[in-house]
């Protein structure tokens, strides 16, 4: 089957389930709906009826056309027709009707499930695995999985028509109806052999669609990068591969699920053939009426329809299957970071100790080995070190987004892992250096943390950075609408809306990726204003970019590779004449006042 898996593999965290174990999981989903299920069964088992009495009646009336084909009598046979006809039309609308509110309800309560389990995954799961594919199995697995619903529903009612029109057709004669049923076994058996390989095709196509949603959702977001460097036609040759590759996938589905029809139909027609000719025997010879002949017939018609739809209905059913189980795997994921117990921290003074802590995002690539370092309450750290030294890997675990491996990490003498994580960040305070502000208006982002403040609390806080100044700036003052990912504001003003949601939120403890790192100086001196304030009171970790925040630090800590090497002041480190100073020298010393007033002699002597 290598023609159909064309190089696409499954995450991580997929997993194979049986039919058997995902027919339990969609039982389960069907419970609260049962009331609608035996009444769709009702409905079921009548539209049957009236369809199974109708061919019935037909072959009736033909013998008794021959006895008295008067007007009268035709005229009735039409009107009980077409009574009939409505009837059947009738029930089965209310089945679809009542199918259709608890398919909803189902796909409902899935979609809610899975877009939980999205929620609660692990930061480091976003860190692994493309966010369009995520998308992909909440919004469209789950609604290729209603088609398992509505397939079963069609299933009993094809079941139950059988199991009449056979139940007629012996009774009229054995001998033909015997012959039928022996055609039944090969078509079902030829349908069965698909099952397999629909199931493997399906699951590409899904996985498929998901690359293709990743790819969009990517390009979509980087639109601006890609225009600068005036990359448009590059993004546009990648998505021609990838929607190639979906193209090719489809098809090859397409020419699956296409494939099993006509071969079924074939041997259906086939078997007709043989019915019809038989058939034509007996009634010419007498030993069988012409309305029974006819009944056969149309028996034979309406029992190979339903016939092979319960013969592809396992191939079928794959479609809904492999979507059903991109879901369950998604809502099964195991989480990385695992609690052992939930204790609720009502006060957190803010001491934090890594006690020989290990920590590796990648089994062959240790970040942290046997580290350890105590930030006292209320204390302001600085880290500085190169790209990846350690530093955010050291914010990560504080705020509990990544698990590590070895040792402990002690929050106010309580280990990091007994603590119920919802409670505990809400005394946590992070800003990044690129926050994040959702669509609405700057009011409604600082409020995001803490939803029950008011709007003098809100105010109260955007004022505390930088005395309020910058909210004259802004169009409609706490009103301004920050657009998609607070497109419509600038960076600086975005880390001056991110501060203050965090100073709202008036946390123990404050998780710093140099808010001031991406900024002008004059709205650099505003954050710092702000943060100068707040720091005093609260434990402070800071990913150090410049200069102004390190200087206001109580101790710096000097990483590379994972390990300390260097710790103190500023004026300490610096007089130590170590790594520090070489860091200072590299990165930071342009940035002091003594450099510049420098620069600007020689400028000017120049």
């Amino acid at each position: 089957m290598g023609f159909i898996m064309d190089g696409l593999d499954a995450e991580e965290y997929d997993r194979s389930y049986s039919d058997r174990e995902l027919v339990r999981r969609i039982l389960g989903y069907f419970r609260p709906q049962l009331g609608r299920m035996l009444a769709v069964a009702v409905m079921v088992v009548v539209t049957s009826l009236t369809q199974t009495a109708l061919p019935i009646y037909i072959s009736a009336s033909l013998d008794w056309l021959q006895e008295d084909a008067s007007t009268g009598r035709v005229l009735g046979i039409a009107a009980v027709v077409m009574l009939l006809g409505v009837l059947g039309w009738a029930f089965n609308a209310v089945r679809r009707w009542l199918s259709a509110e608890a398919i909803g309800n189902v796909v409902l309560k899935l979609r809610e499930d899975a877009f939980d389990a999205v929620v609660k995954r692990d930061l480091s799961f976003y860190d692994s695995y493309p966010s369009g594919k995520i998308v992909s199995r909440v919004t469209s697995d789950t609604q290729a999985f209603s088609q398992v619903v509505t397939l079963t529903m069609d299933l009993i009612s094809q079941v139950l028509l059988i199991v009449l029109l056979i139940g007629y057709l012996f009774y009229v004669d054995v001998r033909l109806t015997l012959l039928t049923l022996l055609l039944a076994p090969p078509i079902i058996a030829v349908a069965l052999a698909f099952r397999k390989i629909a199931r493997d095709t399906v699951t590409q196509s899904r996985r498929i669609l998901a690359e293709v949603s990743a790819h969009i959702q990517e390009t979509v977001s980087g639109i601006g990068v890609a225009k600068t460097f005036r990359q448009e036609h590059t993004i546009y040759d990648e998505f021609l591969g990838v929607n190639a590759r979906s193209y090719r996938i489809n098809l090859r589905t397409g020419y699956v699920f296409s494939s099993i029809f006509p071969i079924l139909n074939l041997m259906a027609g086939l078997g007709t053939a043989g019915i019809v000719y038989f058939g034509g025997r007996q009634a010419i010879d007498g030993r069988l009426s012409a309305g029974d002949w006819f009944l056969f017939i149309q028996g034979i018609q309406m029992f190979w329809f339903p016939l092979t739809s319960i013969a592809s209905f396992w191939s079928q059913f794959q479609l809904g299957m492999a979507a059903g189980e991109r879901v369950f795997a998604l809502i099964d994921a195991e989480p990385k970071v695992v609690q052992t117990g939930n204790r609720a921290l009502d006060i957190v003074a803010g001491e934090i100790v890594f006690d020989q802590v290990d920590f590796r995002y990648k089994d062959d690539e240790p970040v942290l080995q046997d580290f350890s370092l105590t930030i006292h309450a209320g204390e302001m750290l600085a880290l500085v070190g190169h790209t990846g030294s350690g530093k955010s890997s050291i914010a990560r675990l504080i705020t509990r987004f990544y698990e590590f491996q070895g040792g402990r990490i002690l929050i106010d003498g309580h280990d990091i892992r007994t603590l119920d994580l919802h409670d505990y960040r809400q005394h946590l305070g992070i800003v990044t250096q690129t926050p994040f502000l959702f669509d609405g208006t700057v009011k409604d982002n600082i409020r995001y943390g803490t939803q029950d403040a008011s709007d003098d609390d809100v105010l109260s806080a955007a004022r505390q950075v930088g005395g309020g100044d910058w909210i004259k700036s802004l169009p409609e003052g706490l009103e301004t609408q920050v657009g998609e990912r607070g497109g419509s504001l600038s960076m600086g003003q975005r880390q001056l809306v991110a501060l203050a949601r965090v100073l709202l939120q008036d946390p123990a403890i404050f998780i710093l990726d140099e808010a001031t790192a991406s900024v002008d100086p004059l709205t650099e001196t505003l954050i710092q204003e702000g943060l100068d304030e707040v720091m005093k009171r609260r434990t402070s970790v800071v990913i150090a970019h410049r200069l102004s925040t390190i200087r206001h630090a109580d101790r710096i800590i000097v990483l590379r590779d994972g390990q300390i090497i260097e710790e103190g002041s500023h004026d300490e480190l610096l007089a130590a004449g170590g790594y520090y100073a070489e860091l200072y020298n590299t990165y930071f010393r342009h940035q002091s006042l003594e450099y510049i007033e420098q620069s600007g002699k020689l400028e000017s002597a120049a």
